[in-house]
């Protein structure tokens, strides 16, 4: 089966030219070291290799149905990740943590220096509200979290999903250190982006929500909704989004792909 790759978490639409460089000077690292490295990224379930029978684990258990049953145009980020012929992905520590590092195994983590609110391979949300003509908050120095417990009791809160780091997990953890809860919100609302919980706020359909740095700083390029919201706080810095590959990536090849990043930074 020929190997794939995929760095969808940032792949906006105005991000694939940008996107496709970024993997195409890891695609020629990943050459010069011996591995037959995909030409081109994968972006939709149709793109991926049949499984026929299903996606096992190492048991022989299927943990995720064969792509060709998927909507070809759709891309289902779990089934990229559980994906036996991954050979370089990237995912979010949400699903790390929830079961996802027991099928896949860790090539590296990015840098977030060039992002308000990212140190290295930590990374930290911003907490956007609608703007009011004040100022924004800026990300604290020291990488903790700024969390104004008062500003969001009673709002709406929106987010892409429950299994984001960014913009679920790491909000509620944060919350759980200082004695209080997601239940502070008078609401939960997922909005399937962090894209779309910008817009939500904007248009007054939520009040509050936890944007990841890096797509907080696409948001100022790329959605005009951006403008009408402001952050109002930071979640605490954490480990970012890691580069990942299939758990039956041969150790030789895990190896070389960690050589291949390393000498990219």
């Amino acid at each position: 089966m020929k190997s794939i790759a995929a760095l969808p978490m940032y792949d906006w639409p105005e991000m694939r030219g940008e996107v496709d460089a970024q993997w195409a000077l890891l695609r020629d690292a990943f050459r010069k070291k011996g591995i037959d490295a995909p030409e081109a990224l994968v972006r939709v379930n149709g793109d991926l290799p049949p499984v026929p029978g299903g996606i096992r684990d190492g048991e022989g258990k299927i943990i995720a149905p064969d792509p060709v049953t998927l909507p070809p145009d759709e891309l289902d980020f779990h089934r990229l990740w559980l994906h036996p012929a991954l050979l370089f992905g990237q995912t979010c520590w949400g699903p790390m943590d929830l079961g996802l590092s027991a099928h896949v195994q860790v090539v590296a983590q990015p840098s977030y220096d060039a992002y308000e609110g990212g140190q290295g391979e930590l990374y930290s949300s911003a907490l956007v509200m609608r703007a009011d003509g004040g100022p924004s908050v800026s990300s604290p120095v020291d990488g903790a979290p700024l969390i104004t417990l008062d500003l969001l009791r009673g709002k709406r809160f929106t987010f892409n999903d429950t299994g984001s780091m960014s913009g679920f997990l790491g909000l509620k953890r944060d919350l759980e250190a200082m004695g209080e809860s997601l239940d502070l919100f008078a609401s939960r609302s997922p909005s399937g982006g962090h894209r779309s919980s910008i817009v939500a706020i904007a248009e007054g359909r939520a009040d509050v929500a936890a944007i990841d740095c890096e797509s907080w700083a696409l948001a100022q390029r790329f959605e005009p909704a951006a403008r009408q919201v402001k952050i109002v706080g930071w979640t605490g810095r954490r480990k970012g989004l890691p580069f990942i590959t299939a758990r039956t990536t041969p150790d030789k090849t895990v190896a070389a792909l960690r050589e291949a990043v390393a000498g990219l930074g």
